[in-house]
């Protein structure tokens, strides 16, 4: 860790001690609209928010890198969408040079051979942005071409034009044909592997259920990260029945209202900025010892939404529905990986996934939530690993050791 990291993490250890046995509460439809609209929060009772000991012990990077989170880099690129939106990417292409160079972590993680001339492609969730595998990005770095891309209105992509220009929401549809273009940019040729949270997994099942040629053809291997295939207007998001249910009911109003007024709305998550933060731990991660970094590091990405993107995206999850398309993975390398304690897309859908793909590697992670690449990275990269040597994309007997700073195990269903 640099000197300057330390200092950040320990002066954010340093103020989140002073939250210990921190409770605060508020009513349900604005807690709703705070995990959903990133902080318009008129409250929900928020359960004992306890920073323990062990987190202010650990607050430090989970993962070694070459700087911040979020601060990988690779070489940029540009894809169309259909409409004409301007979809940003970055390639991480095989460095030919790294494996004799590797630490010896690394080396014995994916050996000295040239991998498979395979490209991973990396699509992201509702909210966060291509940054959000930071981890796992790193571990593959220089080892397999990679491709992390921002989704439509998010990261460093271009506004979604017929959202701006025709008043249009987004469906998930649209985000299958944004990756298609994504893909024909940055990885025409060669296999792929598609990996996908969350949004980013729905993304995957569009792409799928509209391009099967490109499936079947060109897909090798696929890992669906705490995502969903339908029915995710069932999600009580952890809050009781009737609250659920009045939510549903009034939310796609108050989420268009506060589309907007957006300027106005951006002025109040500022406001509100403590109780957001609480707000995205609960809805984020499931241990009570979150390295505090990490976790300013989610609120960052979800900051950096501005609300009329909520609001757009929001319709699209009730409609979504790709069962269907999951067909065309059974012939594949597949691994279904879940966060047990995952309250936005429940562990049970991604049982459900799996249940439909006998085959795939079922992971569940105890003591993770939504964010689960980003609470457990260690646990994502080594399962991550082993799909990618099963893919012939590294060299066989590749595993994943020593990285990540939790002492967690996954449980294989």
């Amino acid at each position: 860790m640099s000197e300057s990291s330390a200092e950040v993490v320990a002066a954010v250890a340093s103020a989140t001690g002073a939250a210990a046995n921190w409770r605060r509460a508020t009513g349900f439809a604005g807690a709703a609209i705070g995990v959903i609209a990133a902080g318009a929060a008129a409250g929900v009772a928020i359960e004992r928010m306890t920073v323990g000991r062990g987190m202010r012990q650990k607050a430090r990077l989970a993962l070694d890198s070459a700087g911040p989170y979020g601060s990988l880099r690779g070489m940029p690129g540009k894809a169309y969408a259909d409409d004409g939106t301007e979809l940003y990417y970055e390639v991480d292409d095989v460095d030919p040079e790294a494996a004799p160079a590797l630490d010896p972590r690394r080396r014995r993680l994916f050996g000295r051979k040239a991998p498979a001339p395979v490209t991973v492609v990396f699509s992201h969730g509702y909210c966060l942005s291509q940054d959000s595998w930071h981890f796992q990005r790193a571990a593959l770095r220089g080892v397999v071409r990679t491709v992390h891309w921002d989704q439509r209105s998010h990261g460093r992509s271009g506004r979604g034009v017929a959202q701006t220009e025709e008043g249009k929401h987004v469906d998930i549809e649209q985000l299958g044909r944004d990756l298609k273009a994504v893909i024909d940019a940055a990885a025409p040729e060669g296999p792929l592997v598609l990996v996908g949270h969350s949004m980013g997994g729905m993304t995957v099942m569009a792409l799928a259920d509209q391009f099967p040629e490109l499936i079947r053809d060109r897909v090798v291997a696929t890992a669906f990260v705490g995502t969903s295939s339908g029915r995710l207007g069932e999600v009580n998001f952890g809050l009781p029945v009737a609250g659920v249910n009045a939510v549903r009911r009034i939310l796609p109003g108050v989420l268009k209202a506060l589309g907007q007024r957006a300027e106005l709305v951006e002025k109040g998550r500022r406001a509100t900025a403590d109780l957001f933060a609480g707000i995205i731990k609960r809805y984020s991660f499931s241990s009570r010892d979150v390295d505090p970094a990490v976790a300013r590091f989610a609120e960052r990405m979800i900051e950096g939404t501005p609300i009329d993107v909520v609001a757009e995206f929001y319709p699209a999850f009730a409609d979504h529905d790709k069962t269907e398309a999951l067909g065309l993975f059974t012939e594949m390398p597949v691994l279904v990986l879940a966060g047990v304690g995952d309250l936005v897309t429940p562990s049970e859908h991604s049982e459900a996934i799996a249940d439909l793909l006998p085959d795939a590697e079922l992971v569940l992670v105890p003591d993770a939530g939504h964010l689960v690449m980003l609470e457990h990275p260690e646990v994502v990269t080594d399962r991550m690993a082993d799909l990618l040597t099963r893919a012939g994309a590294v060299p066989a007997g590749a595993t994943v050791s020593g990285y990540g700073s939790t002492s967690s195990t996954a449980q294989r269903g």
